[in-house]
């Protein structure tokens, strides 16, 4: 299996084996089901579906319900394929545990940034800003400044930095580190910061 899902649920910090302090995102990593296979011969391509925290299922349209109650399975919030290993090895209905990962393996995680909405170009793009302070020009601290020529080539280029939404970004950060991991309580300790926010899912996957 290549990966699972989990949900962030904070950062703390934990002593490791040599006594140094670490500093650490707990991850609550499944359990996760197996809720559909993919294989080559009938669909192209070869991967498995996991699915991640169960969900009511007056909160399922009927056609979702459907494909769930086909495998005799409970309809999960979140569901997610998984490409690029042989799914013959995996049916539909096993549980995927968090301890099919190893204390000091290297991972990646993947997850949706924090959303910051609409940001003026000194925060996305770090703009020193326009203009002194004084002589009134305190409308213009935080402004863009010109964005191109009059006469030539009369437009824009494609790719100027402006103001616009920021954040909420598919990402990826390679080589954390597993320190710890809590089989009994499906919670997983990685080093460092990974993307999104508090209660956000993330994929951990192996490299």
């Amino acid at each position: 299996m290549p990966g699972i899902l989990g949900k962030k649920i904070g950062m703390t910090s934990v002593f490791n084996a040599e006594g140094d302090l670490v500093t650490v995102t707990v991850i609550q990593a499944g359990p996760c089901k197996v809720v559909s296979l993919r294989n080559n011969e009938k669909d192209g391509y070869s991967a498995v579906a996991i699915g991640f925290e169960e969900k009511k299922e007056k909160h399922v349209s009927k056609p979702v319900l459907g494909q769930f109650k086909k495998n005799n399975l409970t309809p999960y919030k979140t569901v997610k394929e998984f490409k690029g290993f042989d799914s013959d090895s995996l049916k539909v209905g096993d549980d995927i545990k968090v301890d099919f990962f190893k204390e000091g393996e290297i991972i990646k995680v993947r997850g949706k940034s924090k959303g910051k909405g609409f940001q003026g170009v000194m925060k996305r793009h770090n703009f020193g800003g326009v203009g002194g302070t004084t002589h009134g020009q305190s409308d213009r601290l935080r402004a863009p400044g010109s964005i191109g020529a009059s006469s030539y080539p009369s437009r824009v280029f494609k790719g100027q930095r402006m103001a616009g939404r920021q954040g909420f970004e598919n990402v990826t950060v390679r080589n954390l580190k597993v320190i710890k991991i809590i089989p009994e309580d499906n919670l997983i300790l990685i080093k460092g910061a990974v993307p999104g926010s508090i209660n956000s899912i993330v994929e951990l996957i192996k490299p």
